[in-house]
């Protein structure tokens, strides 16, 4: 008797279960609201925290942490999931979830995490995370903010920018410069020196906000160092990883959903008395679509199985990213070229999808940013 075929997406029955559970919720809850969130530019704070009511928002804390203790699969699922009905929230539960929750998590020591873990875990506090500078992007080691100790204080100068959550965000960790090393710091919205600006306009992914963090001699306890002084790029580098991954998640998301409204509207839609479906083009546009979103799906899965707080897959994540990020693009502009004017209009959600899928290609590193991280590993790897 032959045993069933391995589940890559699900390889266990908790993850299946995660998978059931997310995917009723997006289609319930989800779905419903995200055309008035978009439209509005608005992040659905209740929401987010219904979803800490289902423990997704420590879902890769340790249980004995207050978190739901699961693994970087997981995470994927929960990216994969909400991004099929709303990428822009999903990226609003990515930057508190995985780039504060998670990131604070593994970096911070016991009596941090017993400060800032269960707010954040339930969703009473909204995190975010500050990285990328007005003068650099992809450059973040460039970073210009800085962190003078005097004391039990440290005083931070400079800006973040395009932070998502930044309008809503109570708490956030904020990477600065101490004599050169870099260095994360917690940093809360009430902290005198720190204030946050209006919303940034944005082409997609409207329901997450975004804006820019200004300090100007921010006080930052000492007890609020995550990971000691110069600690940030260990920091940085183990969060970008999970990242990365989900990030990319996002796009299979977006890359499912466009596939699944282009499959049934070409057999809805007729031209010259004949489904669309049966006209070469669209055949090319539905095939090639498919066959890539599924390459994405195998590749994400496979990578997220050794993807860890204790263990680097840089190379994996990164070509997972560079790989699934363009696909949820092309896969929504494809959807989009066969529901013709239909597409380009709100009905249907594609506009919305492709307009989404273009951040993917941008935040959490461009795709040139992954094409150097991974000649480079390689390389060193051949030299090595």
């Amino acid at each position: 008797m032959n045993a069933a075929p391995f589940d890559l997406e699900n390889p266990t029955e908790e993850h299946r279960m995660l998978r059931d559970m997310v995917r009723d919720f997006t289609r319930e809850v989800v779905e419903p609201q995200a055309e008035e969130h978009d439209a509005s530019g608005t992040l659905n704070i209740p929401l987010l925290r219904r979803v800490g009511e289902l423990g997704l928002l420590g879902i890769t804390v340790p249980s004995d942490r207050g978190g739901t203790g699961l693994d970087a699969t997981a995470a994927v699922i929960v990216h994969h999931e909400l991004s099929k009905s709303d990428p822009g929230f999903a990226l609003a539960y990515l930057a508190h979830a995985m780039l504060f929750v998670n990131n604070l998590c593994w970096a911070a020591n016991e009596e941090q995490r017993a400060r800032y873990l269960p707010k954040s875990i339930s969703g009473e506090w909204i995190g975010a995370m500050g990285m990328t500078e007005p003068s650099g992007g992809t450059d973040v080691l460039g970073m210009k903010t800085t962190a003078r100790q005097d004391g039990d204080r440290f005083f931070l100068n400079g800006r973040k920018t395009m932070v998502t959550n930044a309008p809503e965000a109570d708490v956030f960790l904020v990477y600065a410069t101490v004599e050169g090393k870099v260095t994360t710091f917690v940093v809360e919205r009430g902290f005198k020196g720190f204030s946050t600006s209006a919303k940034i306009p944005k082409m997609g992914m409207r329901a997450s906000t975004m804006g820019e963090l200004i300090m100007d001699d921010c006080e930052v306890p000492a007890s609020n160092v995550l990971g000691g002084v110069g600690g940030g790029v260990r920091n940085m580098m183990r969060n970008l990883e999970l990242e990365r991954l989900t990030l990319a998640a996002m796009s299979l998301g977006i890359a499912d959903r466009c596939v699944e409204i282009m499959t049934r509207y070409s057999t809805e839609r007729t031209s010259f008395g004949k489904p669309i479906h049966e006209h070469g083009q669209i055949q090319r546009y539905i095939a090639e679509s498919y066959a890539k979103t599924e390459a994405a799906r195998a590749l994400i899965y496979t990578v997220a199985r050794a993807v860890g707080p204790e263990f680097r897959n840089r190379l994996g994540t990164d070509s997972s990213k560079l790989f699934a990020a363009p696909v949820g693009k092309e896969v929504a502009d494809n959807a989009m070229q066969v529901l013709g004017g239909w597409g380009y209009c709100t009905e249907y959600k594609v506009e919305r999808l492709l307009r989404d899928a273009k951040l993917l290609e941008i935040g959490g590193g461009t795709l040139e940013s992954h094409q150097k991280n991974i000649t480079k590993e390689l390389v060193r790897r051949v030299e090595g």
